[in-house]
């Protein structure tokens, strides 16, 4: 198995949006997610988590409450917010034009 790989720089807000899309979910779990439903060719530090979610936070795309944890520990748990929809429809949309011209380019022969 290959090893896994650290996100490209500006992916990380799309893949957070998009794994807190459906329910909350707290900081250790959304990077479990990520690396859960990318086969683990995906990880997320909390260097590089925490810091995005407060970005996000802070641009009001996400938004946090206090609660108890599975493991009954007090955490934060992210939420999307109407803009932060918005925002992921748009990124979501942006992603795919970008990856699929990267990907006409690499068929090339």
């Amino acid at each position: 198995m290959s090893k896994p790989v650290d996100l490209v720089q500006g992916t990380l807000d799309l893949l957070i949006l998009r794994t807190i899309l459906t329910k909350p979910m707290h900081g250790w779990a959304i990077a479990e997610q990520i690396g859960n439903l990318s086969n683990e060719v995906l990880r997320v530090g909390q260097s590089a988590l925490y810091p995005a979610l407060h970005k996000l936070e802070q641009q009001g795309l996400i938004e946090a409450e206090w609660k108890i944890s599975e493991n009954n520990r007090r955490a934060k748990f992210y939420s999307l917010t109407n803009s932060g929809r918005k925002a992921l429809a748009a990124e979501t949309a942006q992603w795919e034009r970008l990856s699929s011209a990267i990907s006409l380019i690499l068929r090339i022969a």
